[in-house]
C-alpha cells in the first residue's frame, strides 16, 4: 500500500520530466519550415507624410523580382515568395529560426491617395512603397504670426 502511494504521489513528476525531455528533443531537431501558401508573413510600418503614405516591409534575403504589387479596387495587395536556397547537404543544422515561403499582405488604402501613381523599391532588405497623396489632400502649412 505504501508502495502505491508512493507511485501516485511520483506520477505527475514523470509526466512533467518526459514533457521537458520533448520540448529539449524538439528544440534540438533539425527545424525547417515549409513552404507553403503563406507560411511567411513580413512585418510592416505604415506611416503618413505630407505628401504621401509610405509602406516598409521587412523582407530581407530577396531580390526584387521575388515580389509582386498591385493596387486594385482601393486595395494595395503585396506578395511574394521568400526561398530558402542552402545548401543542406553541407550543414548539419540544429535550429533554423528564419522564415521560408509564400507570403501575401492586403491593406486598404485611404480615398486620399493617388492609387494610379504608386511606386516600390527593394533596397537593404526592405521594400518600401510609396502611395502619393492627391494635391487637395496634402498637408498645408500656414505660418501663423504669434502677435
Amino acid at each position: 500500500m505504501l508502495l502505491e502511494r508512493r507511485e501516485d504521489f511520483m506520477k505527475p513528476f514523470r509526466e512533467l520530466q518526459r514533457e521537458i525531455d520533448r520540448i529539449f528533443e524538439d528544440f534540438f531537431t533539425p527545424v525547417t519550415r515549409k513552404s507553403t501558401v503563406y507560411s511567411y508573413l513580413p512585418d510592416i510600418d505604415v506611416y503618413e507624410t505630407n505628401d504621401s503614405v509610405v509602406i516598409e516591409v521587412e523582407v530581407p534575403g530577396m531580390d526584387k523580382k521575388d515580389f509582386e504589387v498591385k493596387v486594385e479596387d482601393g486595395l494595395l495587395r503585396i506578395s511574394g515568395e521568400k526561398k530558402l536556397e542552402r545548401e543542406k547537404e553541407n550543414r548539419n543544422y540544429k535550429v533554423v529560426e528564419r522564415c521560408y515561403g509564400k507570403f501575401e499582405r492586403t491593406l486598404s488604402l485611404p480615398e486620399y491617395v493617388e492609387a494610379d501613381k504608386v511606386k516600390a523599391k527593394y533596397e537593404d532588405g526592405v521594400l518600401t512603397i510609396t502611395l502619393p497623396k492627391k494635391e487637395d489632400k496634402k498637408a498645408k502649412v500656414v505660418d501663423v504670426k504669434v502677435e
